[in-house]
């Protein structure tokens, strides 16, 4: 694979333009790892996914910021191992303007021409988010910076098809959707759900409310009975009750290959069907695990050309 070494080597993505041709998109999400092990598995992972020609992959950060040199870093390495422009994750957690500036600043340096701009999460053992002081509370105020400061660049925004945890309905999420598209957000990526029904009413209700940004759906792979049931505990997210009674007889059994092979049947249909109902693109949440996302994308016979790279 050839290494681009330089931002002007890489192929136009930004978000603003990307899914305007009406093509499919894939998008892959990572985190930056803890440990060197981690890293040097990372890496396999994205020498594999670069195979599949993402439009682009996006990197997150930890809680509250805590690893934002490190997404920085990672952006780099997506440069040179994937060979596309980065997407960069952030959020208004403990910074104020100045310095959101001068980080948005690092990561136009760095080649960096597409941002997730999130509110993040209220930091740990706290009730409610506050904002530092000159800083901000809601992610329509960063995407209004980003606008501002650095207009060339794309701006990805988070949607919720079963609500934001504190959002006081679904209809006023798609409020405060509406308002972070109207200041400026391109595109829409939603967070994970895995009963579709859920998430063609959402796209159906955005569009009633006139946001006419694409709505990409976010997959995450289920793998194992454990990792599914944690997300439902956490997140109220809805599975499909046989879905849950294969995995969880699967789990009973000790079968953690049965469970995977669930798993995966589950999300190449899941895929499948949103492909079907013509979704601008799939933004899946690997975990920084190539295999599952690699047997689902296989399935669906989507590799190589046959993704749009923007």
């Amino acid at each position: 694979m050839t290494v681009l070494t330089t931002p002007n080597a890489l192929p136009s993505t930004n978000l603003r333009s990307l899914y305007a041709s009406g093509q499919f998109a894939l998008s892959i999400e990572i985190f930056p790892p803890k440990t060197a092990e981690g890293d040097a598995a990372l890496r396999q992972a994205l020498q594999e996914f670069s195979t599949y020609n993402p439009a682009f992959v996006s990197c997150t950060y930890g809680a509250g910021g805590s690893t934002r040199s490190r997404t920085l870093d990672w952006c780099r390495e997506i440069i040179d191992r994937v060979g596309v422009a980065p997407t960069a994750h952030f959020t208004c957690v403990g910074s104020n303007s100045d310095e959101l500036i001068d980080w948005l600043g690092q990561a136009w340096q760095l080649g960096v021409r597409n941002i997730m701009a999130l509110r993040g999460d209220v930091p740990q053992g706290e009730t409610e988010f506050k904002a530092v002081e000159g800083g901000f509370s809601h992610a329509r105020q960063l995407v209004e910076l980003i606008r501002k400061e650095f207009p060339e660049m794309g701006i990805g925004v988070a949607g919720y098809p079963e609500k934001h945890p504190e959002a006081v309905s679904l209809e006023t999420d798609i409020a405060f959707l509406k308002e972070k598209i109207t200041v400026g957000g391109h595109a829409v990526f939603t967070q994970l759900f895995y009963d579709n029904e859920t998430f063609y009413r959402y796209w159906e209700m955005c569009l009633k409310q006139g946001i006419d940004a694409p709505i990409i759906p976010g997959v995450m792979p289920i793998t194992e009975y454990s990792r599914v049931k944690r997300i439902v505990e956490i997140s109220g997210t809805k599975v499909p009750a046989e879905l849950l009674e294969q995995l969880e007889a699967a789990h009973l059994r000790d079968d953690k290959a049965a469970q995977l092979e669930i798993g995966i049947e589950y999300s190449v249909q899941q895929c499948q069907d949103l492909i079907d109902h013509g979704v601008p693109g799939l933004h899946f949440y690997v975990l920084n695990k190539a295999h599952a996302t690699s047997q689902i994308l296989q399935s669906l016979g989507l590799k190589n050309s046959e993704i749009t790279t923007g």
